[in-house]
């Protein structure tokens, strides 16, 4: 179980704060499929909220302690039936190809990397009333 710094912990709790529990422990306690059910949220999300019902608050934490030995995970906050644990995402390192160097293309009139000619919007030239008129000003008063 990995140990965060008091500033870790407030910028995850305020990151928590808007989560929905993505997993709910019942009356049935920590079961093997709740724990892979975990096991899977942190892989998705790396920050979770755990919903935690029917155990009173030091079954709470006790359950809490399992999950994080468990997972590999660090407990963020414990208020009520709420638990938010986090583990950090796995550094993968991925091959990627080297990638080409993209070729200009070609524009109207022949010349590579001159942009088209844009027709002003509306907007810009008048009303887009026939004929150019724009529309007569009112007096305000």
């Amino acid at each position: 179980m990995k140990e965060l710094t008091s500033t870790e912990r407030r910028i995850f709790r305020a990151r928590a704060h808007s989560l929905n529990p993505v997993v709910i422990i019942g009356n049935g306690g920590l079961t093997p499929g709740v724990a892979a059910e975990v096991e899977r949220s942190l892989k998705a999300h790396e920050l979770i909220k755990i919903r935690v019902g029917g155990m009173e608050h030091a079954e709470r934490e006790a359950v809490c302690e399992a999950l994080c030995d468990k997972t590999g995970a660090a407990p963020v906050q414990h208020i009520g039936k709420i638990l938010v644990i986090y583990r950090k995402h796995p550094v993968e390192e991925t091959k990627t190809a080297p990638r080409k160097p993209r070729k200009k293309a070609l524009q109207p009139g022949g010349r590579a990397g001159k942009p088209f000619a844009r027709a002003a919007s509306p907007s810009k030239v008048g009303d887009a009333r026939p004929g150019g008129m724009r529309r007569p000003r009112t007096a305000r008063g």
